[in-house]
């Protein structure tokens, strides 16, 4: 399957060693996940974004956007294609407006039902899903939950809504195709419903079946005496509704300094806009320091 990354800071950093030069970077685990990649960063709160289909290991454009990407925000993800073409169109993340969207799953029987998944879309959503994957419906299937709560161009779109959004989603898709798979290394035509999405400011997660970790405090930090955010965050666990400097996110722990914690399946991870921590679903106490 693919492999995603996402960054949310409040200070603007490179990500250039998690993407590239990490003893396994996205790009390192590229070499098995080789149909395509995609990498989308903020600027000014408008969100940029570089896809291709080629693999990320093997591509300069993919080495050169990591070294100049700057941002306190940033998702990437490689892809591993279970459904759709290798073309540029179907490489993730998916953009609309301000949202940003990345998936490591399979819908399963998703040719079959495709006329009931495209029912779920709003017809004014419709006609943006520009390719054949079965992640590009589940983001506007998202959004149509989405947007039924809050407006989707709301400068602040609600954790809680979201969160509900995602659950309510869940369901449209375990109605159509069955429960989703729990057995993050089971057949691959089966349902996996990992996701991340952002618009920027905000960032959730759902695991839904393929492991996720994320991470918002380190070992120790090299920059601590030069970094004016530097705080006692930085270096102990924050508890749900607490204020972080950094979330990360990852389909596995990235080398380094970051300490991380596996969701449990069905668990949804976040920071707000104010970069404090939800959490919804189940609850996982699991922590690997790497």
């Amino acid at each position: 399957m693919c492999r995603l990354f996402g960054f949310r800071s409040v200070i603007r950093s490179r990500v250039h060693r998690s993407l590239v030069s990490a003893d396994n970077a996205i790009s390192i685990q590229s070499e098995f996940h080789p149909d395509g990649w995609g990498v989308a960063w903020y600027v000014g709160g408008s969100p940029h974004l570089i896809k291709a289909a080629n693999q990320a290991f093997a591509d300069q454009l993919f080495h050169r956007v990591s070294g100049v990407v700057s941002s306190e925000t940033v998702i990437a993800h490689i892809r591993r294609a279970t459904q759709g073409t290798n073309l540029p169109i179907n490489a993730h993340p998916f953009q609309y407006g301000r949202w940003i969207f990345a998936h490591n799953g399979n819908i399963r029987g998703l040719l079959e039902h495709r006329e009931k998944y495209m029912e779920l879309i709003a017809p004014e959503l419709r006609r943006f899903v520009l390719g054949d994957t079965d992640s590009e419906v589940l983001f506007y299937i998202l959004l149509t939950r989405m947007q039924r709560r809050v407006d989707l161009f709301a400068d602040r779109y609600p954790a809680l809504e979201l969160a509900d959004a995602i659950m309510e989603t869940v369901e449209d898709v375990t109605r159509i195709s069955g429960p989703w798979h729990h057995d993050t290394n089971g057949p691959s035509d089966q349902t996996y419903l990992s996701f991340l999405i952002t618009d920027g400011d905000m960032m959730m997660v759902h695991q839904g079946g393929k492991e996720l970790y994320y991470s918002t405090h380190k070992h120790e930090c090299p920059e601590s005496g030069e970094c004016a955010k530097f705080s006692h965050s930085c270096l102990h666990a924050a508890g749900m509704g607490a204020q972080v400097n950094h979330f990360i996110v990852s389909s596995e722990p990235l080398q380094g300094e970051n300490i991380w914690t596996a969701l449990a399946p069905g668990q949804i991870v976040a920071v707000d806009h104010n970069m404090r921590m939800h959490t919804f679903g189940q609850f996982s106490l699991t922590a690997a320091a790497i």
